[in-house]
């Protein structure tokens, strides 16, 4: 390998030299450049709420109409009539308040036989209702007739037991029937009816079944 005699006239080092000189001339020709031109400066918008356009709608005015309520009825006004005449010779007789006939009151409700007497235990014949339907004779003249039927009779019951009277609520007239349902009742003895430990006089409704026996 041969060496170079003259280092200084080197291509190599020439051309590295001439790129440095050639860095610092570009670099202050930039310098120069950039104090030299003016500078630009940035307005700066101040920032404002936005506010929407408020629009103006013109509503047209309302064509429908509405009735007005009738005004109120005036009152009538008597006006006299000139068709009717009067006599003047008609007079208006006196009433004489004597004349009149004092009606007589209406007469009073009949009085019901029925009588209610407050009891905490009823009244019960001894041996049961039964032992007044084995207590009933049946007449020969509804029995010959074959007629039956259901007789009420009220009976009131004494203090000591004993029936006192017989009344007839509904019956069948004129069979004899009646008079063997209050016999019937007027044998059995009975348990008066008791108010407060106490016995009392009461009134009851008996019924009093007339069958006649078939076969």
């Amino acid at each position: 390998m041969l060496h170079q005699q003259y280092p200084h006239v080197s291509i190599k080092l020439q051309h590295r030299k001439y790129l440095e000189i050639g860095a610092i001339l570009v670099l202050g020709i930039f310098t120069v450049v950039l104090y030299a031109l003016p500078k630009f400066t940035v307005e700066e918008i101040p920032l404002e709420e936005y506010v929407a356009p408020i629009e103006n709608i013109e509503i047209p005015p309302e064509t429908q109409q509405f009735d007005k309520p009738p005004p109120p009825a005036r009152p009538s006004i008597p006006i006299e009539s000139e068709d009717e005449e009067i006599d003047e010779d008609f007079t208006i007789e006196e009433t004489d308040l004597e004349d009149f006939e004092i009606l007589d009151e209406p007469p009073p409700p009949p009085e019901s036989n029925v009588i209610f007497i407050a009891y905490d235990e009823p009244p019960e014949p001894m041996g049961g209702y039964s032992a007044i339907q084995k207590a009933v004779i049946y007449p020969e003249i509804a029995r010959e007739a074959g007629i039956e039927g259901t007789v009420i009779v009220q009976a009131t019951i004494g203090k000591d037991g004993r029936v006192k009277e017989t009344i007839i609520l509904k019956g069948i007239p004129k069979t004899g029937l009646d008079e063997a349902a209050m016999d019937a009742i007027k044998q059995i003895k009975w348990k008066p009816a008791y108010q407060r430990d106490k016995p009392v006089t009461v009134r009851i409704s008996v019924p009093v079944v007339f069958r006649l026996k078939t076969g």
